[in-house]
């Protein structure tokens, strides 16, 4: 059975990456294989879980590209080099504009640590989100997984999973929480869900 060439996009350490790699090992993704690993930074973890894993891996250092267009080039030009059919965005820190997004348009997801449409947007990434949701004095945060659109966390959502906002959460416990309960759950399953929407599409070509 073929499987849709799935990419991980990463900056950091990859705790999502992980995730997905231990889904494929599982049988959770079943209908997509991740064969290409990309990091925005060098050195970063990310990087050597998939040598670890064996998997095929790049990185394109934003520093060193000042201007978008051309880090997007270098992007594009990897990813159609390798094959790639869905681009899977996790913890990768880096806003796409909207002529990289077209040109895999419903074939790139990413996971952001609240539940949409709340702390969301333009600057709300990492630790930000968490430290506004409690400042905001919400009892209930999350994780949601969402189709990547121009707009920063616009897509349309896939998958979300709700997490319990407890009296005496920092930040950081509230960050470990969420990725433990809601990320590394439910971006394996949109991954499959949305690799099973690539193979019906190819199909009926």
């Amino acid at each position: 059975m073929l499987k849709v060439n799935v990419a991980v996009l990463v900056s950091g350490s990859g705790t999502n990456l992980q995730a997905l790699i231990d889904a494929c090992k599982s049988g959770i993704i079943k209908s997509g294989e991740i064969k290409t690993i990309i990091s925005s930074k060098e050195g970063v973890y990310a990087l050597d879980r998939a040598k670890q894993n064996g998997i095929k891996n790049f990185c394109v250092p934003k520093k060193e590209y000042p201007v978008q267009q051309e880090f997007e080039k270098k992007l594009l030009e990897l990813l159609k080099q390798e094959g790639t059919e869905l681009i899977v965005l996790a913890g990768f820190m880096c806003v796409l504009s909207a002529d990289f997004v077209n040109q895999y348009k419903d074939r790139i997801i990413n996971v952001h640590p609240a539940l949409i449409p709340s702390f969301c947007g333009d600057g709300f990434y990492g630790l930000k989100v968490h430290k506004a949701a409690l400042d905001y004095g919400v009892k209930v945060s999350g994780a949601t997984v969402h189709y990547v659109n121009e707009v920063t966390d616009g897509g349309k959502i896939i998958l979300q999973k709700a997490v319990n906002i407890k009296k005496d959460d920092t930040p950081e416990l509230l960050q470990k929480r969420i990725m433990e309960e809601a990320e590394w759950k439910i971006l394996p399953k949109a991954c499959e869900l949305v690799c099973k929407q690539v193979k019906k599409e190819q199909k009926n070509g």
